[in-house]
């Protein structure tokens, strides 16, 4: 359950932090305690570039969304941090902490058959995502965390989107892609593959097939933008 607090810090005030998890353009991620939970803090810090009131419509409006992006993914049945507090008003969000191991480390330690396994379940989950018209907007393996109890969280939506488009489901499929190309190499096409079938098996082959076919569609526009700009 969301308990959202409008009118600012006055409910983030009991998170003690215990340290910073990662600092980014975007926000800063914190781990550390609140009211006897563990949970993760997701800060949008003002942009003093920015024209202040503009940098606060921009910071609200993108953690509530990200907020109704994280429910709306729990709610179709995706595995995801649970929202303890949402306050628009200085643009944070209190997580729930999940604990486990990124599935950047666990796809290169664990055994093949293992290794199918948990791409074929994540294909599935990101299937199920789609199929609800949400896109995640940062496929990759370290947005991706397995749980004690087996079962793969999606993390950090920040960049997401609610669409239809394949167009827009083609470049998730291609982040996700490159991001085991990328960082596993090695394993890569098996990888890929077995992620694949389970988008297939979730979606069906008609609405997969079209989304899985932009995957090229979308390199080659971008090897000739690439080459216009050497021109």
């Amino acid at each position: 359950m969301v308990d959202r607090d409008p009118g600012g810090a006055n409910r983030t005030e009991s998170f003690v932090e215990e340290r910073i998890v990662y600092k980014g353009a975007e926000a800063t991620i914190s781990l550390g305690r609140w009211h006897g939970y563990r949970v993760v803090r997701k800060w949008r810090a003002p942009k003093p570039y920015r024209i202040e009131p503009l940098d606060q419509m921009l910071r609200t409006r993108r953690t509530i969304h990200e907020a109704q992006l994280l429910h709306d993914s729990k709610r179709v049945g995706i595995p995801a941090p649970t929202v303890l507090l949402l306050s628009p008003g200085d643009a944070t969000l209190l997580l729930s902490y999940i604990e486990g191991e990124r599935l950047r480390e666990t796809l290169t330690s664990t055994g093949p058959d293992e290794r199918t396994s948990q791409c074929r379940r994540v294909g599935a989950m990101v299937g199920r995502l789609h199929g609800a018209g949400v896109v995640h907007g940062d496929l990759t393996t370290s947005n991706m965390i397995l749980a004690g109890d087996g079962r793969i969280f999606l993390v950090d939506f920040g960049l997401g989107a609610y669409s239809w488009s394949s167009e827009d489901m083609g470049v998730d499929l291609l982040l996700m892609r490159r991001a085991l190309s990328s960082t596993h190499y090695g394993i890569a096409d098996e990888c890929f593959q077995a992620f694949s079938e389970g988008y297939i098996e979730e979606l069906g082959m008609e609405k997969a097939s079209e989304n899985l076919r932009k995957i090229s569609e979308i390199e080659r526009r971008g090897r000739y933008v690439d080459r216009s700009l050497r021109l």
